[in-house]
């Protein structure tokens, strides 16, 4: 017993080096941001390279390199497939009360259902698991991007007086998706690796430069990005306190997401999330749709992932409560540094 704790705690520690450096980025922009080294006006340029060069030839090269059937795992989608519909579901049910509607609720529910995968989880996973963990990690993603963004957009429209609000949403969210380079690239990666197409030499090496230049750009705008949602936020509510204090018409601040309208959202992505893939896991398989362990161990840890950052940026364009987005994104990335290495410890014994 003893001997099995002590090399369970040499593997978590093992995994925690691992990720360290992954989290110290974060910090890195978050610092840099807030203390103002990086200009927050600078923030945008780096979220564009990222977005449209850096994560898409990284994509692209994953994609390259798998295997045709691992980037096809029916059982992979639809483990994953499930799992964000009930989270989706279970959050806008729990989340729903006197002050937070469809809106709010449902992109609560993105950013419980949503994790970064893009720019934190596919680097980490490969990091942590190899190259094959890619594939899993892409159709995640994937599904992300184009059903389950979609469908909590849709839903935010619900407050509307009809049904055409969802239905403009969803039109919106598809051209959201149809103008975003990372779907593209990601179907670009499969079609490469069915057909065995190799780039040309000097293209290959320009396109492994921005590669590689996507992990730790990422991470230090992912930090960049915490802390300008935070540092808005907070503007944005002194000012309006201001103006009420000089009896403006601007009305009353608004209010601060108490945390009992955030800590219920970070369990569920933090907690629930992982354990709910690997249940289903567990059930597919069962019904007869095998799942391989790396592939299940790469699903758990990529729910375990903290929520997507981009989220953030997608509640302000359609008017939710940024600030409590926000702020369970910032949660979940704090506590993930303590819980991701954990969860990384115990997905293969499960």
């Amino acid at each position: 017993m003893t001997a099995g704790r002590a090399k369970h705690n040499r593997r978590v520690l093992q995994i925690f080096l691992v990720t360290v450096p992954f989290f110290a980025l974060i910090a890195a922009g978050y610092a840099a941001a807030r203390g103002g080294l990086l200009p927050l006006a600078a923030i945008p340029g780096l979220n564009a390279f990222v977005l449209y060069f850096a994560l898409p030839c990284m994509l692209f090269r994953f994609g390259a390199r798998a295997p045709i059937g691992q980037l096809l795992d029916g059982g992979v989608a639809l483990v994953w497939c499930l799992s964000a519909l009930i989270v989706v579901g279970a959050t806008v049910a729990l989340s729903r009360s006197g002050r937070i509607g469809w809106n709010d609720a449902s992109f609560g529910a993105l950013v419980a259902a949503f994790p970064n995968t893009g720019f934190m989880g596919v680097p980490l996973l490969v990091a942590i698991l190899g190259a094959p963990a890619a594939s899993t990690t892409i159709i995640t993603m994937a599904f992300d991007m184009v059903v389950t963004s979609s469908l909590c957009i849709a839903l935010s429209r619900l407050d509307g007086a009809d049904g055409h609000g969802a239905a403009k949403a969803l039109r919106q969210a598809l051209r959201g998706i149809v103008q975003n380079p990372m779907p593209w690239s990601i179907l670009l990666g499969v079609l490469a690796s069915a057909t065995r197409f190799t780039l040309p030499g000097p293209i290959e090496r320009t396109v492994a430069m921005l590669a590689e230049a996507a992990s730790p750009v990422a991470l230090f705008t992912i930090g960049a990005v915490l802390a300008r949602s935070a540092m808005l936020a907070r503007e944005h509510r002194a000012s309006a306190a201001v103006a009420q204090a000089l009896g403006s018409a601007a009305g009353s601040p608004p209010p601060q997401a108490a945390l009992a309208e955030v800590l219920p959202v970070v369990a569920i992505k933090l907690v629930a999330h992982p354990l709910l893939v690997w249940l289903l896991a567990r059930g597919v398989a069962a019904l007869g749709l095998p799942i391989s362990g790396p592939a299940l161990v790469a699903l758990v840890l990529a729910a375990a992932l903290p929520s997507a950052s981009n989220v953030s940026m997608l509640a302000e364009r359609f008017g939710a409560d940024n600030g409590r987005i926000a702020r369970i994104i910032l949660w979940t990335t704090v506590l993930a540094f303590f819980t991701f290495p954990l969860a990384a410890a115990l997905a293969p014994r499960l």
